[in-house]
């Protein structure tokens, strides 16, 4: 099946019609090239501090299930609460500060969203421990060839960090990833590359094959094919 799969993104979701597709929704190349997202490069994720990356997973945590410009206006509140969310000392959160945090109200009060912060700080720092690293370096290291084994880590060692969430996550820090939204998939399903929503990890990595070979005909960055297949659905993306 993986090997018919294979032939039809070559047959059916090739570059060339990607991009011809997208390309008319503007009014020329440089329209279409400021509208895509950017990735940042490894040497940027790799300077940014791990208080930067638990922000991160902890604002992604918050924004599920939410509008996500509420919890947006609401994280500068949230980087004064917990002290820049430095890992080191978030992993010394104890219920009892938790619990302090449910009468503070500049942040979303959301209990249980609260506890992953020390959680999320502890695998960070056990990644660190690990990998003899940084964790901006451990992420900035992961090769976008295999980024669903990324998202598997988060969802298994990080708190609520599944779903779409990993990949979210990503996203928020600079980290090239592709996004599995309504409109990316129903292309993918359009072009015969899966019959159905995608529910396992056979199915996720029959999509990963998938922008791997447009990522080897294009040289474009995951975030960008991405988004692409998502226009060629829906032009108001």
């Amino acid at each position: 099946m993986l090997k018919q799969n294979e032939t039809k993104t070559s047959m059916i979701l090739n570059y060339r019609w990607l991009y011809d597709t997208v390309r008319k929704r503007f009014e020329s190349d440089e329209a279409m090239e400021a509208f895509l997202p950017k990735a940042l490069t490894p040497a940027t994720l790799k300077q940014k501090g791990d208080d930067r990356y638990l922000s991160a997973m902890s604002q992604r945590v918050f924004q599920a299930g939410m509008q996500h410009s509420v919890v947006n206006a609401k994280w500068p509140a949230f980087e004064e609460a917990f002290w820049g969310f430095v890992p080191e000392t978030m992993v010394m959160l104890s219920p009892e500060q938790i619990e302090g945090y449910m009468k503070n109200s500049s942040i979303i009060r959301h209990y249980t969203k609260l506890q992953t912060i020390p959680r999320n700080a502890q695998f960070i720092l056990g990644i660190r421990q690990e990998q003899g690293c940084s964790f901006g370096e451990f992420i900035a290291d992961w090769p976008s060839a295999d980024i669903i084994g990324l998202w598997r880590l988060l969802a298994k060692r990080g708190a609520r960090l599944g779903g779409r969430s990993a990949a979210g996550f990503l996203r928020l820090v600079g980290k090239d990833t592709f996004l599995l939204t309504s409109d990316v998939t129903a292309r993918l399903i359009a072009a015969g590359i899966i019959d159905h929503e995608p529910t396992g990890q056979r199915d996720r990595q029959i999509i990963q094959d998938a922008f791997n070979e447009l990522q080897q005909d294009s040289g474009r960055p995951l975030c960008q094919l991405s988004a692409m297949l998502s226009l060629s659905i829906n032009p108001r993306f």
